[in-house]
C-alpha cells in the first residue's frame, strides 16, 4: 500500500524528498487540490516553466495518449510532469490501458491523477491506491480550518476577531476558496490598524446580522418556516448563489453530526459549546432536535438538490432551496414530541396550578445566541 499524505504537509515533504513517479491528488476541497498541484509543479519543473508539462482531462484523453506522453524523456530537465485532471471520468476501458504503467512507471516522469473521488470498485482505482502517493485533500476539520483562516488572513495583513473567523467559515461553508475571496475583500476594506470584526464580514457580504448559515440552522431547529425562508431570501438578494448556500448548509450539518458523535462517545461538552458557539445550557436541547434520521435524510436532500442545481434542472434554483429548507423544518417538527395532556381534574375539585419547567419556543425567537 502506497503512503498517504495530508495536503497541508505536501510542500514540506517535497523539500525533504524529491518528487516520485506517481501521485493521486484526491478529495473534495478544490483549493487543496489546486495547491497540491502547484506544489508538485514547483518541485518538478522548477524554473523550466511549461516546457516539460502536459495536461489531460479524463473525459477527453485516451489512455494511449497519456502513456505516450508519460514515456517521453524530459528536455533540458531532470523530470517531466504529466497531470490528468477529472481522473474519475476516465472510462474503464481507457483506464485499464494504464495498469501496466502503474506497475512500472517511467523514472523521469511524475504522473499525477486528480479527482474529488474515484470509484473504488475499478481495477484502475485500486491499482492507483496501491502504487501512487495519495495526497488527501478532504475538507479541513474545524480544528484545522480555524488556524488556516487565521494564517491566510495574516498573509494579507489582517487580524481577525474570533467571531469574524467563525463567521467567515460559516458564510463560506468551509470552502477555502470562499474564505479566501472574503478575506481579499476585507483586506481592501478594513484599515490596517484594527482587527476585522463580524460586522465587517456582514457589510461586505451584503447580508444582515442574523442571516448566516448558523442562524439558518437555528431557525430550522425551531421549525420556523417563515424565518428560514426570510434568511434564504436575504442571502439570495445579497447575490449569494443557491449552490453556495446549499454547500454552507451541508457543511453546518456535517458539524452537527460530528458534535453529536462527540457527545455520544463521551466527549467533553465544552468542545461542543465552542464548536456551536452556544449557551452551554442549550447545546443538548438544540442537538436533540436533529435526530440521526433527520441528519441522514438531510444529507440525501442535499445530494438531490446538488444534482438539480448543477444539472440544469427545469426547477428554479430558489424553489429547489425552498423545498429543501421546508423539508428540513418538517423533519424537526415531526421529531419534536408533543406535550402530553393532563388528565381532567376530578369533579368538585379545583385543579392545582402546575408550573412547567419546559420553556416554550415561540415562533420568531432564536436560540443559541
Amino acid at each position: 500500500m502506497a503512503s498517504a499524505l495530508p495536503s497541508l504537509q505536501l510542500e514540506s515533504a517535497l523539500k525533504q524528498q524529491a518528487p516520485g513517479p506517481l501521485y493521486l491528488i484526491i478529495g473534495e476541497e478544490d483549493f487543496l487540490r489546486d495547491s497540491a498541484l502547484a506544489a508538485l509543479k514547483s518541485a518538478v519543473l522548477g524554473d523550466c516553466g511549461e516546457f516539460n508539462y502536459d495536461l489531460f482531462y479524463g473525459d477527453e484523453a485516451g489512455g494511449a495518449d497519456i502513456l505516450t506522453c508519460a514515456s517521453e524523456m524530459p528536455v533540458f530537465a531532470e523530470r517531466r510532469l504529466i497531470v490528468v485532471k477529472t481522473a474519475e471520468k476516465l472510462s474503464a476501458r481507457e483506464s485499464e490501458t494504464l495498469l501496466n504503467y502503474l506497475k512500472e512507471p517511467v523514472g523521469t516522469t511524475t504522473l499525477v491523477f486528480m479527482s474529488p473521488k474515484l470509484d473504488g470498485r475499478l481495477k484502475f482505482s485500486q491499482a492507483l491506491a496501491r502504487t501512487a502517493v495519495t495526497i488527501d485533500c478532504s475538507p479541513l476539520r474545524d480544528a484545522q480550518l480555524t488556524p488556516w483562516v487565521t494564517r491566510d488572513a495574516e498573509r494579507l495583513g489582517l487580524r481577525l476577531e474570533e467571531q469574524a473567523n467563525q463567521l467567515l467559515k460559516e458564510v463560506s461553508g468551509g470552502s477555502l476558496y470562499g474564505v479566501r475571496r472574503e478575506l481579499e475583500k476585507l483586506a481592501s476594506y478594513v484599515p490596517p490598524d484594527r482587527a476585522v470584526t463580524a460586522a465587517d464580514v456582514h457589510v461586505l457580504r451584503g447580508m444582515e446580522p442574523g442571516a448566516s448559515v448558523f442562524d439558518l440552522t437555528l431557525a430550522i431547529a425551531e421549525g420556523n418556516r417563515g424565518r428560514v425562508l426570510f434568511i434564504l431570501a436575504r442571502n439570495l438578494e445579497a447575490g449569494e448563489a443557491p449552490l453556495r448556500i446549499l454547500g454552507s448548509l451541508a457543511w453546518q450539518y456535517r458539524r452537527l453530526w460530528k458534535v453529536k458523535e462527540l457527545l455520544a462517545s463521551g466527549g467533553r461538552e465544552g468542545e461542543a459549546v465552542r464548536t456551536l458557539r452556544m449557551d452551554p445550557m442549550k447545546v443538548r436541547s438544540f442537538l436533540g432536535r436533529f435526530s440521526d434520521d433527520h441528519l441522514q435524510a438531510a444529507l440525501h436532500l442535499f445530494l438531490d438538490a446538488d444534482g438539480k442545481l448543477k444539472g440544469g434542472s427545469s426547477a428554479h434554483p430558489k424553489m429547489v432551496m425552498e423545498r429543501v429548507l421546508l423539508r428540513l423544518c418538517e423533519f424537526v417538527t415531526s421529531a419534536t414530541p408533543e406535550t402530553p395532556r393532563r388528565p381532567p381534574a376530578p369533579a368538585g375539585r379545583v385543579p392545582a396550578r402546575v408550573v412547567s419547567n419546559v420553556r416554550t419556543i415561540k415562533s420568531g425567537n432564536r436560540t443559541g445566541r
